[in-house]
């Protein structure tokens, strides 16, 4: 399930990709915009800035930016930055495997199959879709049906 720091991730990064191009905005205005909870953006922006997808300058002018363009910037990719895998359980995790205490036989488990299923269907979807899709879905007026497996 998407965090609440995932989403407003997701927020803050729309915001900024709707930015006129080589434009920046403060976290206050980013915060504000998105009814987010400044400090808690903070920390969120601090992250993406380190994970190379923000830039960010201090003072007058400043602000923050995207470091790449919205059709660089995948989905998952700002989703596992900010809340880790996508894989619903540990057991079905291509990046952060964990086999199940309770489990008997990997290669059987009928939940960790599922799972996996579940995991690549979401990765299919968040890695396939950039920032830029994002906003074109967001003013298209069937946007649920613009983007399907």
């Amino acid at each position: 399930m998407l965090t609440n720091k995932g989403k407003y991730g997701l927020k803050a990064m729309l915001f900024l990709a709707r930015l006129e191009p080589g434009s920046s905005a403060m976290g206050q205005e980013i915060a504000t915009a998105n009814n987010i909870p400044k400090k808690f953006l903070d920390a969120i922006l601090l992250e993406l800035r380190n994970a190379g997808m923000l830039r960010s300058k201090k003072g007058p002018g400043g602000g923050y930016a995207l470091a790449k363009t919205p059709r660089e910037i995948r989905i998952g990719h700002i989703i596992r930055v900010l809340d880790g895998p996508l894989a619903p359980l540990s057991c079905a995790s291509k990046s952060a495997f964990v086999p199940c205490e309770d489990c008997e036989d990997l290669a059987t488990c009928s939940v960790r199959i599922t799972m996996s299923k579940v995991r690549d269907a979401m990765s299919d979807i968040l890695d396939g879709m950039s920032l830029h899709d994002m906003v074109i879905f967001s003013h298209a007026p069937d946007a649920d049906l613009m983007y399907s497996i």
